[in-house]
């Protein structure tokens, strides 16, 4: 969703250059004129890109560092309750291997 806007934006600001650039040209001033207000256009359009992306890659960090962390918590829980599991499953084969033990030394005898 992020990403569609941000592409949003930056086909808004690229259209709105254009559209500059050629209103600049065909408008009815001197060269140097024309020149010197093409050149603020690039300019003030080449910090705005430069803030919009700044300021798409600081809110893609912060996406996905937050769903780093979200990952690790999952992550650890699901460990955590494997670990429990695998605890329950030797506990209980250990019962069993004692009862079997038990059976065996009774049929030694």
């Amino acid at each position: 969703m992020k990403n569609n806007n941000v592409k949003l934006v930056l086909s808004f600001l690229t259209g709105a250059a254009i559209g500059t650039g050629l209103g600049i040209l065909f408008a009815p001033n001197k060269g140097s004129e024309t020149r010197e207000k093409i050149k603020l256009t690039v300019t003030d359009a080449t910090h705005e890109i430069s803030d919009r992306l700044k300021h798409a890659k600081e809110e893609l960090t912060k996406t996905a560092n937050e769903k780093k962390i979200a990952f690790e918590k999952k992550l650890d829980a699901t460990l955590s309750n494997m670990s429990y599991k695998a605890e329950d499953i030797i506990t209980s084969l250990e019962a069993k291997l004692e009862d079997l033990k038990k059976k065996n030394a009774r049929l030694q005898k």
